[in-house]
């Protein structure tokens, strides 16, 4: 959206804000859209959640699921300069065990003892807030107090998160992919502002020359939706060392037993499960 950037403002008691978040958070077409959610007034019991669409398929998806819940919705254009900006400063920083992604309005609030990860969304998707990008780093904080991952892939990278997050403990090969060329400049740009020796490749699949040539990996992170994940599920056997490990996520919990077996038929075993709202991610062994 350009000129006619909006915020959609949508105000309610909690119950219904709440649900009307978790609605926004269970569709896997708005999967990219951010909003934040916050008590307006405490005395009336009115939230409020304010939502900033980048295109026209996110305005109608989420004028949909608003009008599923008992919240008044109102509409505000905005300078284009000026959408993003305002969007962002709403998501606070999100703490996934070592892992402390933040904006620049939060530059103040990192902890001593964190691994900090400074994440410019611009318009990729993955600014840290999402459900799933949390569990693949939560995933990603378990896996390290056991072992270490020399070669990391991220597939479907967004803002680069998960890259820039192996590439900050200690993995020599962090590389990431996206079929959206601005989310690998974004990326790239976010891997400078850390200070992080990870590299984005405009690419398709993993079958591209530039993915192949640093696999096979000991980890491949792949956060991107139900129907892909099984899609790829050989592909990603084959960018493995065997014993490797991939942390799929951006599935509901509805979808992981048709993830889970897709892998398994792979030679995959299932090691753990992190959810966060309607999300999962799934932790599976190569061993086979």
């Amino acid at each position: 959206m350009s000129e006619s950037a909006i915020q959609l403002i949508a105000r309610g008691p909690r119950a219904a804000a709440e649900a009307a978040a978790a609605a926004i958070d269970a569709d896997p077409l708005l999967e990219g859209a951010t909003y934040s959610i916050l008590e307006e007034d405490e005395d009336r019991n009115i939230w409020r959640i304010d939502a900033f669409p980048t295109s026209q398929d996110e305005v109608e998806g989420l004028k949909a699921r608003l009008a599923d819940h008992p919240v008044t919705v109102s509409v505000e254009k905005l300078a284009d300069a000026d959408w993003l900006a305002m969007s962002l400063s709403g998501l606070p920083p999100v703490r996934a065990g070592r892992f402390f992604v933040y904006g620049a309005h939060d530059e103040g609030r990192v902890p001593p003892n964190a691994v900090a990860l400074k994440i410019d969304a611009g318009a990729a998707f993955g600014t840290g807030h999402h459900g799933t990008t949390v569990g693949c780093l939560e995933a990603f904080d378990d896996l390290l107090k056991r072992e270490r991952f020399e070669r990391v892939l991220d597939v479907g990278c967004g803002t680069g998160v998960l890259a820039i997050a192996a590439a900050r403990t200690g993995s020599r090969v962090a590389v990431g992919t996206d079929i959206d060329a601005p989310s690998v400049r974004i990326a790239n740009e976010n891997a400078q502002l850390n200070a992080a020796k990870a590299s984005f490749v405009h690419a398709s699949g993993l079958n591209d020359q530039r993915v192949r040539r640093h696999g096979p990996y000991d980890l491949v992170f792949a956060n991107i939706l139900a129907p892909p994940l099984v899609a790829l599920s050989q592909d990603i056997k084959m960018a493995l060392n065997l014993g490797g490990v991939a942390i799929l996520s951006g599935l509901l919990r509805t979808q992981e037993r048709r993830v889970t077996a897709a892998y398994a038929s792979r030679g995959f075993r299932l090691e753990k499960r992190i959810r966060h709202d309607a999300w999962s991610a799934l932790v599976l062994r190569r061993m086979a």
